[in-house]
């Protein structure tokens, strides 16, 4: 009797059980990038993940690795390309090396300002076109990262001409485009890994890097450069990307969901870089400008007609831009800025 009681007791526990709903795993998913981990990139970046798992109910929820965590950019890449990494947030300097139509955004002097390629980069048509050439390559293009604009920090200065950049060392990212931009004003480019650039310019191992104020600032940079030439060189602006594979194996609500979340991550991206603009960590009292002044670094701010000496000394690296990814997408850049022109 008792045996049979017992019986029923563990049958009526399986039904019980399997009557019940099964809770589903969450899906993790990773996205990694070189950003520090308090610049608006990576917050941006979080926003995302935060609204992606909101909005899934927690069915999906992404891990930011920034800092190069999961390798440098190079590799990263390589990685969402071949499927073993979900998402990844890449300069255009190292993802051309990818997708080569993606170059037209870090054309040297390119964006007369921020405002402008803001303005350029929300445009539906210019996310269209650019995002086009992203699927053959293996990639899904979701939404763009900020940065700023970028200058150069050097422990050598003032320059104020292309002659000025004749033997100097300078650290850039590892990309024809600006290698070739450097050696077109008669620098010596070194490929440095980006959390080694510090600890480089404080050795000179390099004598210069090409970065934008707001993040020249917060790695550190002005600490061991003393000039910043002032000359809006090129947009930093990463673009958020996910593996094709991945992708496919999203609904499409979810996949509505991530861009949502893509969007999402450039707002806040843009607005905490606005408000470190005006403050920075851990004194949200002093402005980047402020912090730069505190740290005696000689500002060399170019005219027009300086600026315009340097975008001539670059028209090497227009052309050669031009016969690799053609005319037709690089003509359609400039039409845009042209379009969106703010001044």
């Amino acid at each position: 009797m008792r045996k049979k009681l017992m019986s029923l007791v563990v049958a009526g526990c399986v039904f019980s059980i399997a009557g019940m709903p099964m809770l589903a795993q969450a899906r993790m998913v990773k996205i990694g990038s070189v950003a520090p981990p308090n610049n608006g990139h990576t917050k941006g970046l979080q926003a995302m993940a935060d609204y992606v798992k909101e909005k899934t109910n927690g069915r999906i929820e992404i891990s930011v690795y920034p800092l190069g965590q999961l390798g440098n950019e190079r590799s990263q890449c390589a990685q969402v390309q071949s499927g073993t990494l979900e998402m990844a947030s890449m300069t255009t300097s190292v993802l051309q090396n990818f997708i080569p139509e993606t170059a037209v955004i870090d054309l040297p002097f390119m964006f007369p300002n921020l405002a402008t390629a803001h303005a350029v980069l929300d445009d539906p048509e210019v996310k269209a076109k650019l995002f086009s050439y992203f699927l053959k390559k293996g990639f899904v293009g979701l939404g763009f990262a900020e940065d700023g604009l970028r200058q150069t920090f050097t422990t050598r200065g003032p320059i104020r001409t292309p002659e000025d950049f004749k033997g100097l060392k300078i650290r850039t990212m590892n990309s024809p485009m600006m290698l070739e931009t450097f050696k077109a004003f008669g620098a010596s480019p070194v490929g440095i890994p980006f959390p080694e650039v510090y600890s480089s310019l404080q050795t000179g191992v390099a004598e210069g890097v090409n970065a934008s104020k707001l993040v020249a600032s917060l790695m550190k940079f002005p600490e061991v450069t003393k000039y910043m030439i002032d000359y809006d060189f090129n947009l930093n602006a990463p673009i958020t990307v996910a593996s094709v594979d991945f992708w496919n194996s999203l609904s499409k609500e979810d996949q509505k969901i991530m861009m949502e979340g893509a969007a999402l991550a450039t707002k806040v991206n843009r607005e905490f870089n606005e408000k470190l603009s005006n403050g920075l960590p851990p004194k949200m009292d002093i402005t980047v400008d402020e912090y730069l002044k505190s740290q005696n670094v000689h500002i060399v701010k170019f005219t027009a007609a300086e600026r315009e000496a340097f975008k001539k000394a670059s028209a090497p690296v227009w052309n050669a831009t031009r016969e690799k990814i053609g005319s037709e997408i690089v003509d359609f850049m400039i039409n845009k800025v042209k379009e969106h022109q703010q001044q």
